[in-house]
């Protein structure tokens, strides 16, 4: 469970993206290599890293075995995982924890890759968009369930919508999630500190930190909060 552990320890729970590609297409790395992007990372403080598998996002799974090799911090798979030879692989890869879709994914399929995840020590983190989609979520405590502010059906190419992190908090809550996260959409540490300040646990911000021209000043920006011990 080392993932849920490190961002619920943070004074900066902030989930950086390792990702080549926008939504859009547009490379996001400019000039940098994977090994100096995770290494402004860990400079920064990052607790745990998310690493962009997708293809959407010019993604592949060598990506996650060079950061795997790269840093010793929990690091995510995030990419579309339906099956459960899936979660085996990505722990061979490095992987601490699993992007589950919860609205690609029936409950019963949802439920067996949770369990499965769990047998494996990897942390589901179970991404959800409805009530509905949170109720069912099972073994939430053991679970990061993470509000995307982003629309899958436009492939994320939206703006995103931060109100529906605000809006769905509550119902996370009453999950018994150790690990409400706040995922996408988060633009700077303004909007970041305001969803810290109405009580998420960690939030994954891409975009914004790749972009941004230096993510330690993101960082320093951003007012620390009590960690929550596990």
């Amino acid at each position: 469970m080392r993932f849920l552990e490190a961002l619920l320890a943070a004074e900066r729970p902030v989930v950086m993206e390792v990702k080549r590609k926008d939504a859009h297409g547009n490379d996001l790395l400019g000039e940098r290599t994977i090994a100096e992007l995770v290494a402004d990372y860990v400079d920064a403080g990052a607790p745990c890293l998310s690493v962009v598998t997708g293809r959407w996002f010019g993604g592949t799974e060598d990506t996650l075995r060079e950061v795997a090799g790269l840093t010793d911090l929990p690091l995510l798979q995030k990419d579309f995982l339906t099956r459960q030879s899936q979660l085996v692989k990505s722990r061979d890869m490095g992987a601490s924890a699993v992007l589950l879709t919860a609205a690609l994914l029936p409950a019963s399929a949802l439920a067996k890759l949770v369990e499965q995840a769990l047998r494996l020590g990897l942390v589901p983190f179970v991404e959800v968009t409805t009530e509905a989609e949170i109720a069912a979520v099972p073994h939430a405590g053991d679970c990061v369930i993470a509000v995307n502010n982003k629309d899958i059906k436009v492939q994320e190419r939206d703006a995103g919508d931060i109100d529906r992190s605000l809006a769905l908090l509550e119902p996370l809550r009453r999950t018994g999630t150790r690990c409400p996260v706040s995922a996408s959409g988060i633009t700077d540490p303004v909007v970041a500190g305001r969803l810290l300040d109405a009580g998420f646990a960690g939030l994954l911000v891409g975009t914004a930190l790749l972009r941004t021209g230096g993510v330690g000043d993101w960082m320093a920006a951003l007012p620390p909060r009590q960690p929550v011990h596990p």
